[in-house]
């Protein structure tokens, strides 16, 4: 855990470098107590640049969002306590520059995986980036979730998943910004154990 997040937090780094200038907007779904993003913007030199909701179901993580971001004097970064799946409650910061999809796509049915691909060019600003991780065991579907991205007019940038049993990888959405749909519901959470179940 501790090498994919270094391999996330060099993929943040970049993403971040080569973003215009300006103002910047950050999503991270599912964001845990958000040691991805946060690590990062610790010094980081766009950090001032950065407005960011980080969505997260526990209030613990959400807690801890906040009181970090308030000790790196990261006024403009919140954890909001909500479902991460619903389109709604990315209203105030979507379309973004960078989406986090960090221990999502492991966690949820694969059909589950293609709409939420599919409602990200929501979330996305024409040239935004979306950041995503997935484990490369049997059956290995990181080859197919890129061909799902590039269906969506997602370019394939970065990927770190050679030698590896997870892959990191940032893709591009080159079409044209789209209005979120606010009914809209992205996934449902049904955890790794009970999909390795199923």
């Amino acid at each position: 855990m501790a090498q994919r997040l270094a391999k996330v937090q060099e993929q943040i780094a970049r993403s971040l470098d080569q973003a215009p200038e300006g103002a910047l907007r950050v999503i991270s779904v599912c964001a845990g107590q958000g040691r991805d993003l946060l690590g990062v913007l610790r010094t980081h030199t766009r950090r001032d640049d950065v407005s960011a909701i980080l969505i997260d179901l526990e209030e613990k993580n959400t807690l801890a969002i906040q009181s970090a971001a308030q000790k790196m004097g990261l006024a403009r970064v919140r954890g909001l306590t909500a479902d991460a799946s619903m389109m709604e409650n990315y209203l105030s910061m979507a379309p973004a520059d960078l989406v986090l999809m960090c221990g999502v796509f492991g966690n949820i049915s694969d059909t589950d995986i293609r709409r939420t691909i599919s409602l990200s060019r929501q979330l996305c600003n024409q040239g935004g980036r979306i950041i995503w991780t997935r484990h490369r065991r049997s059956p290995d579907m990181v080859p197919q979730i890129c061909e799902w991205f590039n269906a969506n007019e997602f370019a394939p940038e970065l990927s770190a998943t050679d030698d590896e049993d997870y892959g990191v990888l940032t893709h591009r959405y080159l079409g044209e910004s789209q209005r979120i749909a606010p009914s809209e519901r992205m996934f449902d959470f049904v955890g790794y154990k009970s999909l390795r179940e199923v």
